[in-house]
């Protein structure tokens, strides 16, 4: 399902196509998050405008609103939200394992009580590839236990041996899925900060030979040395012939040392949770438009920039609408930081292609960051 194009001389760094069911990704690609079927401020077709190829829904999320009967009757998530191009469902775990207080993992799956009225739900490695196959998800994710930095050896290694029975089960299920449907199931990684764990899960899934394969467990609140030291070693690890994802990273810099180490596909809520804040990206950094210095800026964010927000509209009348509280802020505020990220991925993929990705890497952070990569 993916056809690697081309590869950086001196490091990892890889241009490819992702061929899925509701066309080609080409990659390195960033997901924006549609949590719900949306992402949030954000219009479809600004989104098609942009290049977007590929975003994210979440299966927990969907699962209880609007619910399994809702999403059949309209025949697909891409039908119900008119979005046509390829959806990444999340299993739901990473949000189960956020709902410490309201959940129980068990050999058999994850009971768990709604955030929305405490109703009380179990899934299933089975039941959530079920989910995912009513949604028509193009690339489905497995059923796994994401663990915190810092627990015990012991601990790990039981939410390991629990996750790859688990990516077992749904495999075997996945293989059983319904004609017609063709979405791609990915397995996770996951191991806590044990190396020996994570190379362990690695082979595990060398032989379960997913589609896909999702580095799991990283950026859930461990040091940046921390991510960097296991995103090298596990990347190192994976099969060069399928696809590479990894979860939950949104920052220049996180998206960078990624990229270098061979991943295709990432996403995060980071670069359009910050713009509903009022802070949005710049080749020079990052800028919160909510500043009083900003009050008389006729400057755009980014002068460099040809997103729409950037070509009409100035710092100040940005700051004004946030200090209104206009919707209008967070709207333009996304759009922006949106095309700032496809801009920023156009632009690691032709560095690639040049053979210089490295050098790419070094000037952006040298500019985006002030100091040395």
């Amino acid at each position: 399902m993916i056809k690697i194009k081309e590869t950086d001389v001196a490091c990892s760094a890889r241009n490819a196509t992702m061929s899925l069911p509701h066309g080609d990704v080409q990659t390195p690609a960033f997901m924006p998050v549609g949590t719900v079927g949306t992402v949030k401020a954000m219009l479809h077709t600004s989104l098609e405008d942009m290049g977007y190829e590929l975003i994210l829904g979440n299966t927990y999320h969907l699962y209880l609103r609007p619910g399994m009967e809702v999403i059949k009757n309209a025949g697909s998530l891409h039908d119900f939200t008119t979005w046509h191009r390829n959806f990444l469902t999340d299993s739901g775990g990473f949000q189960v394992f956020s709902l410490a207080a309201r959940r129980k993992i068990s050999e058999e799956g994850v009971r768990f009580s709604s955030h929305i009225d405490g109703s009380y739900h179990t899934f299933t490695p089975e039941n959530v590839v079920e989910i995912q196959e009513t949604l028509r998800s193009d690339i489905q994710m497995v059923l796994d236990v994401c663990t915190a930095p810092g627990i015990s050896k012991r601990e790990a290694e039981e939410a390991l041996k629990t996750t790859i029975s688990w990516a077992k089960r749904a495999k075997k299920r996945w293989e059983n899925r319904a004609e017609g449907y063709e979405g791609k199931l990915f397995s996770i990684v996951q191991g806590n900060f044990y190396k020996d764990l994570r190379k362990r899960s690695v082979n595990e899934i060398i032989d379960l030979d997913t589609p896909g394969i999702a580095i799991g467990g990283l950026s859930v609140g461990e040091t940046k040395d921390e991510f960097k030291e296991f995103l090298a070693y596990t990347a190192e690890l994976l099969p060069k012939d399928k696809p590479h994802y990894v979860m939950g990273i949104g920052t220049p810099d996180y998206i960078l040392e990624a990229v270098e180490h061979g991943i295709d596909i990432f996403d995060c809520v980071y670069p359009t949770r910050i713009a509903r804040n009022g802070t949005v990206f710049t080749r020079n950094g990052l800028i919160a438009l909510k500043n009083q210095k900003f009050q008389l800026d006729d400057l755009p964010i980014d002068p460099g920039c040809q997103c729409n927000t950037c070509r009409r509209y100035s710092r100040s009348y940005l700051r004004h609408l946030f200090k209104a509280g206009e919707m209008l802020g967070p709207m333009l505020a996304t759009e922006h930081n949106l095309f700032f990220l496809a801009k920023f991925m156009e632009e690691i993929r032709e560095s690639i292609g040049r053979g210089n990705f490295l050098e790419y890497k070094k000037n952006f952070i040298d500019l985006y960051y002030g100091e040395k990569a």
